[in-house]
């Protein structure tokens, strides 16, 4: 079968307007996991001085948001298959909108905590369901770009959040609330503007829902279909990608500024001004990933871009200790990974997995790899006083791995998709 990119020679269409308003809107869904996970970094010192919590209750918190994201996208991937993925489309943001709320007001450590678990699953329910409903509404020539933008809102999460805190860091609660506060009302709006998207097709409103007395397997979204070659292959390379490959994101993402003032002495100023120097390289080159995501150049800046990723962890643990070694590694590592990481995962999900079971596929590949990051963020620190040098070792082999399993996406399952995937009948978009 032909490979969903469009040939050489093909300039690639352009994309209505609609469409990106949708990839806009279901890329919130990025921006606000981000934002929650960043947020409750932030204002951790924060909340355990105001609320005079133990360590144990900091540590839960910091813990139960990458869990209940994780536990939220496997319920949340399979309820949108099941029941709509429009449904659920405008119930879980106003979920996480509530939770938001009761973490801005909350008077104590309890509330806090119910806040977070809330928005957490509802956080974590949003990711598989946007994507898939970003994937549904995306003609072949630019489902690559839409879905990469969904990664661009990623970034912005993590890049508003930094700022704010780094702006706000000497009001102490005020400026928690209102960064929290600007998490409630982004999913507010964003509920409202998704709650009027036209994504159904033809008169009939009823097209809308999953008729509740037709048989799931006849739906196409039974369970058993999941566990079939055509969705169980794409689901294991695309997760075989992401986890390895998260599992140096996520340490580099929560541990940057540990290694640099623990491992290579840097002070506390120095540690967070490379962090924030560093993201708008990030948030450009993920930009330029969306130029390219629908042609051959997508998968061919993976060649270069896995190499050089790989090249940037050995050349950190080699250095180890030095702050100039550590800085070559961070330069290269964010020059690298907006062409090899988890936007290539987002997209190869999209184009791989069958449509009928994408929000189901892509939930369970999500809640087992962030289930992974928790688990190894969990023992970093205790790792990375017993041996850095260990860590990166182990971190440059899962680069590696990553590798390899994007290889074999690229070189095998993409060029097997067929470009006719049909999107189920609620989220076709409307013509304008």
């Amino acid at each position: 079968m032909a490979r969903t990119s469009p040939a050489p020679s093909q300039p690639e269409p352009p994309i209505e307007k609609r469409l990106w308003k949708v990839a806009t809107l279901s890329g919130m869904a990025s921006y606000l996991d981000a934002a929650l996970i960043v947020s409750i970094g932030v204002n951790l010192a924060i909340y355990r001085d105001a609320y005079d919590m133990g360590v144990w209750m900091a540590g839960a918190i910091s813990a139960i948001v990458t869990i209940c994201i994780a536990v939220g996208s496997l319920v949340g991937g399979r309820l949108a298959d099941v029941f709509g993925r429009r449904r659920l489309y405008n119930l879980d943001i106003l979920c996480y909108a509530v939770g938001a709320v009761i973490i801005t007001l909350a008077p104590d450590d309890i509330t806090l905590l119910v806040g977070v678990l809330l928005a957490g699953l509802a956080a974590g329910a949003d990711l598989p369901t946007s994507l898939a409903v970003v994937s549904d509404a995306s003609p072949d020539h630019a489902r690559g770009r839409l879905i990469a933008f969904t990664q661009v809102m990623w970034m912005l999460g993590i890049i508003v959040v930094v700022f704010a805190g780094f702006a706000l860091s000497d009001t102490g609660m005020i400026g928690a609330r209102l960064i929290t506060a600007h998490l409630a009302v982004a999913a507010l709006v964003t509920w409202h503007l998704r709650s009027r998207l036209e994504l159904a097709t033809g008169p009939d409103p009823a097209q809308d829902e999953v008729p509740v007395d037709k048989p799931a397997a006849e739906q196409g979204v039974a369970l058993r279909n999941v566990w079939t070659r055509a969705a169980l292959v794409p689901m294991l390379a695309t997760f075989a990608f992401y986890v390895t490959w998260g599992l140096g994101a996520n340490t580099m993402g929560q541990f940057t500024t540990y290694l640099l003032v623990t491992v290579s002495g840097a002070s506390q100023s120095v540690a967070t001004g490379i962090n924030l120097a560093c993201l708008p390289i990030g948030l450009l080159l993920t930009l330029a990933f969306v130029r390219i995501a629908d042609g051959p150049r997508r998968d061919r800046m993976f060649y270069i871009a896995t190499v050089v990723q790989i090249a940037a962890f050995a050349i950190g643990t080699l250095t180890l200790g030095a702050i100039v070694g550590f800085l070559v590694f961070y330069v290269l590592y964010q020059l690298s990974y907006p062409f090899a990481g988890e936007a290539n995962y987002k997209v190869w999900s999209q184009l791989t997995l069958p449509a009928e079971t994408r929000g189901t596929t892509q939930g369970i590949t999500y809640a087992v790899s962030r289930g992974v990051f928790a688990g190894v963020a969990f023992v970093t620190p205790a790792l990375l006083d017993r041996s850095p040098s260990l860590l990166l070792w182990v971190i440059t082999g899962c680069m590696a791995l990553s590798a390899f399993a994007g290889l074999y996406i690229v070189r095998v399952l993409v060029p097997r998709a067929s470009p006719a995937a049909t999107a189920p009948a609620d989220l076709k978009v409307a013509q304008a």
